[in-house]
């Protein structure tokens, strides 16, 4: 099967600090203070210690070489900073490689950021067809999808409406409608999916497969949904600063080696001595498993033995809408809960205050089976702001189980499924 896309080679580099420093004056005292080996007059206190890495590069891309075959969906999974949207903006010709070359072959859209084609003060019909003409469609091909645009969208209500006063869940829903619809012979999708509601994302990664496999069009996917990459991918490409490390069809294995070393970069006890999360509610300071006294929790844990989560801050400003907890995944990705401390009747809610808080919960025994898994913490204001936002980088902890599964001496390995509570049953009738 011949490539749709072929990268050879590709590297990107950026350099470190700012160009200029805004006028004449300022760029001609920094540089007299160079050539005298003085710092930089122009620095506010407590910025000197960057100041030795502007100039520099950082290669967000290096020689990063792979083929993307008609017709498949090739998930691109990393961390925050792997140069997985540096890629993709290359490959949308937002920006051009440093060095290497890409070969397209066909027709590309492009579904990067949130609202990108968009003008805020036209309406959803307006932006539809400015879109739509920005992807390459000519006026006949939008009118003649206009209306398939707009129902799966899902906002024809506000359709004539100024898209400024979207939600981001609309913005992400009509420009996925745009650009899925552009009949492209490459369809490239960020991580912009995450927006929107349950039900659309279903939507959309059906309309993704309907592309693909229907169509015989070409998919790029790049999220941090292993679910998601799992379901719909047929290989997947695992970048890690800037360099490709693997490339396969053997989707369990790699996205397996992916949450193990992402929760390997976390070790049982998360410190934040700084200001890793500046916010006046809630500044984290500590976040661990521990016994019920505080101890560090011996890893691997018992899953009939007690574990508790531990979450240390300090509160500012008080707020009745602060929210403090952490969320649960597997080693594959799949969020199985998430706990916070406004789970239970009100009376029983814990009562912050400022300063030093401590916060305590059990993970509930005889639940979880055999296995690793992450915890991410959770702080936020509820529907207003997210301090600490599961799946975006929030600080977080493996814990892994081992033995306890059962009281019954019939299980004696890891039982099938997620989960392995003990459930207790009862005879009603002989």
């Amino acid at each position: 099967m011949s490539a749709a896309i072929s990268i050879e080679n590709v590297s990107k580099a950026y350099r470190l600090g700012q160009i200029g420093g805004g006028t004449l004056k300022e760029d001609f005292a920094r540089w007299c203070a160079k050539m005298q080996g003085k710092p930089d007059p122009s620095l506010k206190i407590g910025q000197e210690r960057h100041a030795r890495h502007i100039g520099q590069q950082f290669w967000a891309l290096d020689g990063v070489s792979f083929d993307v075959r008609q017709g498949e969906v090739l998930g691109i999974i990393g961390r925050n900073g792997a140069g997985k949207s540096t890629l993709l903006k290359i490959l949308s010709q937002v920006t051009t490689p440093t060095s290497g070359e890409i070969k397209v072959r066909g027709r590309i859209a492009s579904l990067l950021e949130v609202g990108t084609g968009f003008h805020p003060e036209l309406t959803g019909r307006e932006n539809i067809f400015l879109n739509g003409a920005i992807l390459g469609m000519t006026k006949a091909e939008i009118r003649r999808k206009f209306d398939e645009i707009v129902a799966f969208s899902g906002v024809e209500e506000f359709i004539e409406t100024p898209v400024k006063r979207y939600s981001s869940g609309m913005y992400v829903r009509l420009a996925f409608a745009v650009a899925a619809h552009l009949e492209p012979e490459v369809l490239i999708v960020d991580e912009v999916l995450a927006v929107g509601d349950v039900e659309f994302q279903k939507k959309c990664l059906g309309k993704m497969q309907e592309v693909s496999k229907g169509q015989g069009r070409t998919v790029l996917f790049v999220s941090h949904n292993m679910n998601a990459v799992e379901t719909l991918c047929q290989r997947v490409a695992r970048l890690d600063q800037g360099k490709l490390l693997t490339i396969t069809d053997d989707l369990r294995g790699v996205i397996t080696a992916y949450m193990s070393g992402s929760a390997a970069t976390n070790s049982t006890e998360w410190c934040n001595p700084g200001d890793a999360l500046p916010n006046p509610w809630f500044r984290p300071v500590r976040f661990h498993l521990g016994d019920e006294q505080g101890k560090p929790a011996k890893m691997p844990a018992r899953n009939d033995h007690p574990v508790y989560v531990w979450i240390e801050g300090d509160i500012e400003q008080l707020d009745v809408a602060l929210c403090v907890g952490y969320a649960l995944y597997d080693v594959a990705g799949t969020l199985l809960c998430w706990s916070i401390q406004t789970d239970a009747a009100e009376s029983m809610w814990p009562r912050l205050a400022r300063n030093r808080n401590i916060l305590r919960s059990r993970i509930p025994s005889q639940m979880l089976n055999e296995g690793k898994y992450r915890l991410e913490l959770i702080a936020g204001l509820y529907n207003r702001q997210w301090i600490s936002e599961p799946g975006n980088n929030a600080p977080a902890i493996e814990l892994s189980i081992q033995g306890g599964l059962s009281d019954s001496p019939y299980w004696m390995e890891k039982r099938p499924g997620l989960l392995a509570p003990v459930c207790y049953w009862t005879l009603e009738k002989n």
